[in-house]
């Protein structure tokens, strides 16, 4: 590992520290996390921490950010998201929650074609410039509420939600191809389980929840009691 450059020393170190000890060892996964490059979607102020095992605010000031979801999640569950979907060539995908573009990039990376969703004009705008900085061309950013998805444009092969969400959306289920997969973190802190959900017929899905995590929420999806009586 000599003659590294800092930053890829750090990417390195985010990839054998962080990713692969979290269960991530998808060769096409591990690639595209090393050319993408997360610095490029990072905000000037928090460059240094592109590549620490932390959520990242977006926008200013930065506990506000993160509590209300304007941040980007930690590397490692964007990369075991990235795993759990098996994003295929010929997949069109939706990702629900911008953010800077980050998700959406690695995600061109592997897909035909994504279009991600973001509500809070000043990241839809910050997604658009990162991804066309990155020379992507497969992706477009749409300033839109995304808790309804984009039925107009569906079905998808894949729907991301980068966030997380009391349950899983019947009405973004209904935006999936026949094969298709949507990834969501579900539930309430203190524990959240990831959830991977495939469309198996017109009205049968499969449901795994292969881990645990906690994911700030997603605005605008249904927020049902937690008690029942």
């Amino acid at each position: 590992m000599t003659n590294l450059t800092d930053l890829e020393r750090a990417r390195f170190n985010m990839i054998e520290q962080q990713i692969r000890p979290w269960v991530v060892l998808d060769d096409e996964v591990l690639q595209m996390l090393s050319e993408v490059r997360r610095e490029d979607f990072v905000p000037l102020a928090h460059k240094a921490l592109a590549f620490a095992d932390l959520r990242i605010p977006l926008t200013q000031p930065s506990e506000a950010a993160l509590q209300g979801g304007q941040c980007m999640l930690e590397p490692r569950i964007e990369a075991r998201i990235l795993q759990d979907l098996h994003v295929l060539p010929t997949d069109k995908v939706l990702e629900v929650g911008a953010g800077s573009g980050y998700m959406a990039a690695l995600l061109a990376h592997r897909a035909q074609r994504v279009v991600t969703m973001e509500i809070v004009p000043e990241l839809a705008q910050l997604a658009r410039a990162n991804l066309q900085r990155a020379g992507l061309t497969n992706v477009e950013v749409r300033e839109a509420d995304g808790a309804k998805g984009l039925v107009a444009e569906g079905p998808f092969d894949v729907i991301v939600l980068s966030g997380s969400v009391a349950e899983v959306p019947a009405q973004l289920l209904s935006q999936l191809k026949v094969g298709g997969r949507l990834a969501a973190i579900v539930g309430f802190e203190p524990v959240m389980r990831a959830t991977v959900v495939r469309r198996t017929g017109e009205t049968t899905y499969a449901t795994t929840q292969p881990w645990d995590t906690v994911a700030p929420r997603l605005v605008h999806f249904p927020e049902p009691s937690r008690f029942h009586f």
